[in-house]
Order: structure tokens, then sequence, then C-alpha cells
């Protein structure tokens, strides 16, 4: 392989797995909230041999894969043959959620004749990307017993209607949507039917509305994900951002415990909330990793001395989806980092540490992406353009562990469908994977 220049790798992309950007489809299509994301993910791992742990009860330091599930957010674990208490981590880390809107807490509205559902908008939500689309319900409802059900509804129930252009001419000049008025679903017609909403998304579960205490509930887009352009190179979706990570990181997890000869324990954290801060019980901002990563040295006898010897050797691979140059807006991009689709996974820099990357973490990076053969890009933003973040900068100052912003190049970043290439997914798992096995 050549050496990496300042734009990545000129490495020849190895043969595209179709199959595994399909079951990227199969796992964007079951996964419309991140309760369906680590559950969809969980079962992987199941096939793969992993069992689940309570956090509740004792765990065990035998070899072996384990995960554990709270709420949106999953960490899963593999202890190979031979670790001790001082073997170090390799962490991917990724996040299960992705902007949308949110039902609130009384959620049937309406005006002028139509029956509407009141939602919330989470996370940075480009707005008129949700207008006329025909959406769904998912996400959980808390019963009365303390149990959840996983609710899925992927039939057209709700749409945002967008104004009409006879009504409002300058619609093209300038769209301007109140986040109050503009934003809340039609569902139907008729006087506001209190209870009506909780009572339909129950009964599609074969429950009684008088059963559920609490919801948790996001509305998706029903359109499926497929391939796109003259020669299918590239995937349009939901969620990209950032169900890809989660699944390339899954992938790459049960590809590397089945190889074997770890000297490493790999590790997927999939955390919530990174759409509004991470500030959460299931976000990086929480102690969800750094207890896991605890009780696994301590299961296996460790003290607080391999505890900190453990971290001081571990990485993190923080993999989150990354902006492709946009041809109708180049000058946007900064001009000499144009990542483009199919050109491998990008290495994420910001020297203000809105991502982690530094030089070593570049060495990392660059080492992994070699030994899996794949190509691989830089991203870094325009001076006159905020830079975004990520988990990365929090879970590196959190832990105290060396880590390394990457992801996939992308078009439409938070919009109701975005766009990558498709062999990206593919050719990130395969670099994830060469991580893990280091």
């Amino acid at each position: 392989m050549t050496p990496a220049t300042a734009a990545g790798s000129s490495a020849a992309v190895p043969a595209f797995d179709r199959s595994h950007t399909d079951d990227l489809i199969t796992y964007l299509q079951s996964s419309p909230s991140p309760f369906h994301a680590v559950a969809s993910a969980a079962a992987r791992l199941e096939k793969a041999g992993f069992r689940q742990v309570e956090e509740t009860a004792a765990w065990e330091g035998t070899p072996g894969g384990r995960y554990l599930i709270r709420g949106g957010a999953l960490v899963a674990w593999y202890v190979p043959e031979g670790a001790t208490p001082e073997t170090p981590f390799r962490i991917v880390g990724a996040h299960t959620d992705s902007p949308n809107l949110r039902v609130k807490p009384i959620p049937d509205t309406g005006s002028a004749g139509w029956r509407q559902v009141a939602v919330e908008i989470y996370g940075g939500v480009p707005l008129n990307t949700w207008l006329d689309r025909d959406l769904g319900l998912s996400g959980r409802l808390a019963l009365r017993d303390g149990s959840t059900v996983l609710v899925q509804l992927d039939e057209p129930l709700l749409r945002v209607p967008q104004l009409a252009i006879h009504l409002d001419r300058s619609v093209n000049d300038a769209l301007t949507l109140d986040r109050q008025r503009h934003v809340t679903p039609i569902w139907g017609l008729g006087k506001v039917d209190e209870g009506s909403l909780i009572a339909y998304v129950a009964a599609s579960a074969g429950l009684k509305a008088e059963e559920v205490a609490g919801w948790d509930l996001m509305v998706h887009d029903v359109q499926p994900p497929s391939y796109l352009g003259r020669d299918r190179e590239l995937l349009a979706a939901p969620r990209l951002d950032n169900l890809l990570s989660v699944h390339a990181g899954t992938a790459a997890l049960a590809a590397a415990v089945a190889d074997g000869g770890l000297t490493s324990i790999p590790v997927l954290a999939a955390f919530d909330h990174e759409e509004n801060g991470s500030e959460s019980d299931t976000g990086a901002q929480g102690p969800l990793l750094g207890n896991v990563l605890d009780r696994s040295v301590f299961a296996r006898g460790g003290t607080l001395e391999d505890r900190a010897r453990a971290l001081a050797g571990t990485i993190c691979l923080s993999s989150d989806m990354g902006h492709a140059v946009h041809p109708n807006y180049s000058e946007r991009h900064e001009p000499g980092h144009h990542p483009m689709p199919n050109g491998g996974p990008i290495l994420k820099v910001n020297v203000n540490n809105r991502y982690a990357t530094n030089a070593v973490g570049r060495a990392v990076f660059a080492a992994a992406c070699e030994r899996a053969g794949v190509p691989w890009q830089t991203f870094v933003s325009n001076n006159s353009v905020p830079c975004g973040t990520t988990i990365g900068p929090i879970t590196a100052a959190r832990l105290g562990i060396a880590t390394v912003d990457c992801g996939i190049a992308a078009l439409s970043m938070h919009s109701a469908r975005e766009l990558c290439g498709a062999d990206d997914p593919f050719l990130l798992a395969s670099a994830l994977k060469a991580f893990l096995e280091s």
C-alpha cells in the first residue's frame, strides 16, 4: 500500500461486498428507534455467541462475549482466552439516536377540523425534510407492571403537510417554519379525541390503553432504504447517522471474535442521546461505559491499579457520519479536503477538539485501514463554517483514554433521508474489524 497522503490513502478499493450493505438495509428497517436499534444489534450478537448480562447481577470474568442493554444504549465486549486484569480495551463508539419528531406527553391535539399529534423536535432537525412524507410511529411503551414493550407501526399514519405554493408565493425564496405551529402532523379528521393515539398504539401491541403508564414514541419515514443512481453506487436511507456505524461496529465485533487471536478486549459502545448533548444515563456523558470497563477489570480479579493500566493502553474509535463534499455547495467545504462517497472511511480532524483526533490517533486509524486494505480520507471543516462534534471528545475527557474520530462521508446529514456511498459501509466495517484486532 502506498503511504497515506494529507487526504488519505490511495489504495485500491476492495471489491464491494453488497451483502454487508444489504444487511445494513435490513438493520435500518428493523431499527426505527434507538430501542429497536439496540434490540436488532443484540440479536446479531446473540448469533455470534454473545449473551446478555444484567447490571444488577454479579458478572463473571471468564472468557466469552457479553452485552448489556440500558434503554436505547448497548455495550458489548469479548474477553479472549488469556486476558489479564490489565489487558487493554479496543473500543468502537457510536450512537443509536437520530434527529426526528417525538410524541409529547399529551399527544392528541388538532385544529380546524383536523386530528393531529403533538410532537417535540429532537436534535438538529432540518424541518423541511419532514414535510409531505408518509410517517409511521415507533418506540417503546412503559407498562404499569414495570415492563416495556417495543412498538413499530410501519404504516403511513401521519404527515406534516406543507402549505401550498398558491398560499405562499415566496416559499421558494425563503421557507420559514415555526417549530410549534408548522410541524404538527395530521392523522385524521374530526374533533380532538383524547387518548386515541396511545389507545391505537397500544392495540397494535395487543395491549389495552389502561395498561400503558408512559411512552417514548417518535415518527419515522416509512419509505424503505434503496440503492440509488445509474450504477446503484449510492445508498439513500433514513438514520444513516448513526445506525450505519452501529451496524458496522456490531459486524466488526462479531467478525473479530470469529477470527480469534485477540490480544486486547474488543468493545462496542452504542450510546443514546448524542444528538442532544449526550447528557443522560445512556449517553456518552454518563458513567455507563466507564462502569462496564471497571466491572470487566474487577470481574477478572483486577485492582484499581490494574484498571489504570488497562485504560492507559486503551484506544477508542468514535465512528459517526461526516460530510461528503456537496456538488451544489462546494464553497462550504475546506478547499483541500473533499471527501467523496465510496472513497473509504474518513478521519475527522478539528484542532479545537470538536473531534478527538490527534497525530497519534491518525497513525492508529491509518494502520487499521492499511491492515484492512481499505482506502481512507480526511475531513476538516472550512474555517468559516462551525464544526460539529461527536462522542469522541466526551469519551476522551470522561475516561482519559486515547480517542480517534472517524466515520463515513455522506450528504443530507440529519435529513429524514440521508445519502452515502454503497461501498462505504463495508469499508468502514472492515477498518473497524482491523482496529479491534490490533
